[in-house]
């Protein structure tokens, strides 16, 4: 994959078939849609689902290609960025998954394989910053967050904001990436606080 693409993980545990139409277009309400050149958003993204979702997908369409457990939708969703699906055995299971691989290069698939298994075969589960931030930002109602408009310096501007209720101010926009550790904790599912923080690769 381009140096220029990072391969993240954006919501943690499988998605249920509502979350994973969610997930597919998670930056749908940016304010440059439509102005902008989107490959760097979605390429890279990924996110686990469960055998039923997968299957689901596989009878939606024919594949533009199928590779071992491997197959590819044939419609993109900006440029040649398009959705693969994965069926990988990690730690003797077999897991589904969904990835954001950009065709214009010929090893993003193989990329994305690579790095799921190296991330989903770590002994200890985990999660980096990243990977909650992210996760709030999947599972966040649109009502609660949105991007830094004209009001925000314009260095900022176009950021991720996120709603958060502070003691003695209430209700209070911030940008996603300036939460604070208890401000992350509050907005993750209980299961997900008391994991441990993740090296990120």
């Amino acid at each position: 994959m381009s140096d220029q693409i990072s391969i993240r993980k954006v919501f943690e545990g499988p998605a249920t078939r509502k979350q994973m139409f969610s997930l597919f277009d998670r930056h749908a309400k940016r304010p440059t849609r439509g102005q902008d050149e989107p490959t760097a958003l979605y390429a890279g993204e990924w996110f686990e689902i469960s055998e039923a979702e997968h299957d689901y997908m596989f009878e939606i369409l024919p594949p533009l290609w199928i590779r071992g457990s491997m197959f590819a939708m044939r419609e993109f969703m900006t440029g040649l960025v398009t959705s693969v699906f994965f069926a990988l055995r990690i730690d003797g299971a077999l897991r589904h998954f969904h990835g954001y691989c950009d065709l214009s290069d010929r090893g993003s698939v193989e990329a994305m394989r690579v790095a799921i298994i190296d991330r989903e075969s770590r002994p200890v589960r985990s999660m980096t910053r990243d990977e909650r931030l992210e996760h709030i930002w999947s599972t966040t109602a649109e009502a609660y967050r949105g991007y830094a408009g004209d009001r925000w310096p314009r260095a900022l501007q176009g950021k991720r904001t996120m709603m958060i209720w502070s003691n003695g101010k209430g209700a209070i926009l911030k940008l996603l990436d300036d939460l604070t550790d208890d401000e992350i904790a509050g907005k993750l599912p209980v299961q997900f606080r008391q994991l441990p923080d993740a090296v990120a690769a």
